[in-house]
C-alpha cells in the first residue's frame, strides 16, 4: 500500500480539539507509517527480538499497536495479544503460559512485568513504547529515518503468525495460536464478503481489528473510545467522528451501536458516509436493525458470525432479517448463509471429546445441535493446551473443523440459526432448552428487552428461571413484573415451563465487547439470592 498509494491517509489518531470544536487528528500516510514500521523493526532488532521471538504487545491502540505489530510481521516474530481488561489473574495466568520470550510495552506493562516476576519469568527482552497514542518514532527524528536494509522475513502460510487470546467469556481465555495463511484468507474473505475497495476509511470500535487495514488499504480513524468499557463510550464522540471524517466502513458490539443508534434517533441524526456496520459479539436485538434504517440512509448494518478461533464464518444483513418473519422467527438468530470456502456442520451436542468427523452424529435440517466449521480462517489448536484443543477440533483427513461451542441448526435453505452458548444450555428434565429462542419469548416486554435464561440444580434436572435487567423496589413491583412474564412464557411452548423470575440491576458482560452477558455468573449469582426471585403461577 506504501507503494501504490505513498501520500493517501494511513491512520488518523484523536488529540484533543480544534479551536472550532472538530476533531483534532494527528494523520500518517502509508509512506510514513511503512517508514514508521521500518524504523520499529530496527528498533527491535537492535534489543535482541529475533524471527520466532513470542513477543508481548501491551501498547496503545493505534499507531503504537500498528506499527508494532506489522513490525514483529517483518522480523518474523510472533505478537502475543491478550486483553488487558479480562481481571489481573486471568491475565497472568496468560502470560505465563505464553512463555513471551520479549516485552514490547507502556512504563506500567514493563513495571507490572517487574512485580509479577514468575508471570513474565520467560521474558529476557523489554522494549519501551510510550504510553501517548501519538507516539511516533520517525517523528521523534524530525520525520526522518535512515532506510532499513533488513529483509522481511520470508514467512509460509503454515508458519506460527500470532498468538490471539480469546475473552473467556464462558470460560478461561485460551490462546489461538493463527498462521500467516489464515490472515491472508482473513483479509480476502472480509475484502471481497463486503465489498470493501481501497481508499475507504474505517473507525475500528475494537482495536485489534484495525491490523487489517492496512492490508486492505483502509484509512483507519482511532476512536474516542477506552477498550477496556466499550459500552461507556460517548456516543457523541463516535457519531463527531464519523461525519467530521466521512467515516465508511466500522465494526463494534451490538451494545455500542445501540447506544450510537439510540443517541441517532434521539436526536434525529444521519450518518450518509457509512457504506456498511460490522455488528458482532452478539446477536444483534430486534430494536438495533429498526434503528439502523434511520441512520443508516446510504448504508446497511451487517452482522457476521464467528469467533476468535475461526472468523468469519456467515453474516447477515438487515434485508436478510426482515425478509425472514415467519414460523421459525423465534426459533433463534439467523446469523447467514456461510461465506464462500466455509463448510458449517451441525452435529449432536456432546462435552466429549469428538476425535474424528466419523464419530460426530449429523443432524439434519431443523435440528438443534452444535455449530461446527471448517475453511482457510479456521485455526487448528490452542496453544499450550492440548486437552482444550482436543475438545474444540476434529479431524476430518487432514481438516479440522472447529466446535464454536455454540447451539444452532441449518434451515431447509442452508441459512445459520444460533441458538446459543453450549455451556450455558439449560438441560431440564424434559429436555434441552436453549438460551436465544427462550429469551426472544420475554423481550417484547418493555422491561424485558435484557434478560437471561438460567438453570438452577444440575444438569440433567435443572430447573429454568429467567433472570431480567431491571431494578425493582418493592414485592408488590416484583410479583407484578412476574405475573406479566408469565403469561408471556406461557404463549410458546419453549418457556412455558419458567415459573422462577430474578430481577438483576446490572447484567455482568464480556470485556471485549461489553455484550455478551455472563449467564453461568448470573446462575451463580441466583443460587445464593432468593430475596430476589418470585415464583409466578
Amino acid at each position: 500500500m506504501a507503494a501504490a498509494r505513498p501520500d493517501a491517509p494511513a491512520i488518523k489518531i484523536p488529540r484533543g480539539r480544534t479551536r472550532g470544536g472538530d476533531i483534532d487528528y494527528v494523520a500518517f500516510t502509508y509512506a510514513e507509517l511503512s517508514a514508521e514500521v521500518l524504523a520499529w523493526t530496527d528498533r527491535l532488532a537492535a534489543r535482541g527480538v529475533r524471527r520466532g521471538d513470542r513477543t508481548l504487545l501491551a501498547v496503545r491502540p493505534g499507531l503504537p499497536l500498528i506499527a508494532c505489530a506489522f513490525a514483529l510481521f517483518r522480523l518474523g516474530a510472533v505478537p502475543v495479544v491478550i486483553d488487558p481488561g479480562m481481571g489481573w489473574r486471568s491475565f497472568l495466568e496468560c502470560v505465563a503460559r505464553s512463555r513471551p520470550r520479549a516485552l514490547v510495552g507502556i512504563p506500567a506493562a514493563r513495571l507490572l512485568s517487574r512485580v509479577f516476576r514468575r508471570s513474565f519469568q520467560s521474558v529476557a527482552v523489554r522494549v519501551p513504547a510510550d504510553s501517548s497514542l501519538t507516539a511516533s518514532l520517525t517523528r521523534d527524528r524530525g520525520g526522518t529515518v535512515p532506510p532499513s536494509h533488513r529483509a522481511p522475513a520470508s514467512s509460509g502460510a503454515g508458519e506460527l503468525a500470532a498468538i490471539l487470546f480469546t475473552s473467556g467469556s464462558t470460560g478461561s481465555p485460551k490462546g489461538v495460536c493463527y498462521e500467516h495463511g489464515m490472515f491472508e484468507a482473513q483479509v480476502n474473505l472480509l475484502r471481497d464478503s463486503f465489498s470493501i475497495e481501497p481508499g475507504e476509511i474505517d473507525m475500528p470500535m475494537l482495536p485489534i481489528f484495525a491490523l487489517f487495514n492496512p492490508a486492505l488499504g483502509m484509512t483507519t480513524v482511532v476512536p474516542e473510545i477506552d477498550p477496556r468499557r466499550p459500552a461507556a463510550a460517548d456516543p457523541a464522540k463516535i457519531v463527531r467522528a464519523i461525519l467530521q471524517e466521512n467515516v465508511t466502513n466500522s465494526f463494534g458490539s451490538p451494545t455500542l451501536w445501540r447506544i450510537v443508534s439510540d443517541h441517532c434517533g434521539a436526536r434525529g441524526v444521519a450518518l450518509p458516509s457509512l457504506r456498511r456496520v460490522l455488528c458482532a459479539g452478539a446477536p444483534v436485538p430486534a430494536a438495533l436493525w429498526t434503528g439502523a434504517r434511520g441512520f443508516l440512509p446510504n448504508g446497511r448494518l451487517h452482522s457476521p458470525y464467528g469467533a476468535t478461533e475461526a472468523l468469519p464464518v456467515s453474516s447477515i444483513d438487515e434485508d436478510r432479517v426482515r425478509s425472514l418473519a415467519g414460523p421459525q422467527e423465534g426459533a433463534g438468530a439467523p446469523v447467514g448463509v456461510p461465506l464462500p470456502g466455509i463448510a458449517v456442520r451441525i452435529v449432536a451436542t456432546s462435552d466429549a471429546p469428538i476425535a474424528t468427523l466419523a464419530d460426530a452424529k449429523a443432524l439434519g435440517p431443523g435440528e438443534i445441535g452444535e455449530i461446527i466449521v471448517s475453511g482457510p480462517v479456521v485455526t487448528t489448536e490452542y496453544d499450550a493446551l492440548p486437552e482444550a484443543t482436543a475438545l474444540a477440533k476434529i479431524r476430518d483427513n487432514g481438516t479440522v473443523w472447529h466446535r464454536m461451542g455454540d447451539c444452532g441448526f441449518l434451515d431447509s435453505a442452508g441459512l445459520l440459526w444460533f441458538c446459543g452458548r453450549k455451556a450455558e444450555r439449560v438441560e431440564t428434565e424434559h429436555g434441552t432448552m436453549h438460551t436465544e429462542p427462550c429469551e426472544r419469548v420475554f423481550r417484547p416486554h418493555p422491561r424485558a428487552t435484557r434478560c437471561a435464561l438460567i438453570g438452577l440444580g444440575r444438569p440433567g434436572a435443572q430447573e429454568p428461571a429467567l433472570v431480567v435487567e431491571a431494578t425493582v423496589k418493592t414485592s408488590r413491583e416484583r410479583s407484578a413484573l412476574a405475573g406479566e412474564l408469565r403469561a408471556l412464557g406461557l404463549k410458546s411452548p419453549r418457556t412455558a415451563s419458567i415459573r422462577r423470575f430474578y430481577f438483576h440491576p446490572d447484567f455482568p458482560v464480556d470485556v471485549r465487547h461489553n455484550a455478551k452477558i455472563h449467564r453461568l455468573a448470573l446462575a451463580r449469582w441466583a443460587a445464593t439470592a432468593p430475596r430476589s426471585s418470585t415464583v409466578a403461577d
